[in-house]
């Protein structure tokens, strides 16, 4: 699959905007409801784990901090259907991730969409502001 080619397509069809960084790494800036926008960055990794190629995507809350209750947002995870959340260099992260041999397009586009959503849900809870 070409991730970036996707990407690239899948910002025309929802009126965003995409960027490349290389063959391996893209990001798309998805449109959301009341004027808001979430960036979600794509990337292709081979996972060591269970010896396949994946493509992850990934989108920034906000960094953070003590006063954040970890606990809730662990909670929260089992209200998404393909997302997680993630701390990642004191960053709080929603990520997913699919294995590309039986990554569909349909199913991209809807991991896309759930990162992004769920981003902008949370940073707006936890900040009040459309910071990402």
């Amino acid at each position: 699959m070409d991730l970036n080619g996707f990407m690239e397509a899948l910002a025309e069809e929802i009126d965003g905007q995409y960027s490349e960084y290389d063959n391996t790494k893209s990001i798309i800036i998805v449109p959301l409801n009341d004027g808001r926008f979430q960036t979600v960055l794509g990337q292709k990794r081979f996972n060591e784990k269970y010896s396949q190629e994946a493509v992850e995507f990934s989108s920034k809350v906000c960094p953070y901090d003590d006063s954040i209750d970890l606990k809730n947002l662990l909670e929260e995870n089992v209200n998404f259907c393909h997302a997680k959340f993630v701390v990642v260099d004191d960053y709080i992260q929603v990520e997913a991730a699919c294995f590309l041999e039986t990554a569909t397009e349909s199913l991209i586009k809807e991991i896309i969409i759930e990162v992004a959503e769920m981003a902008d849900v949370f940073e707006h809870k936890l900040t009040g502001v459309d910071v990402h």
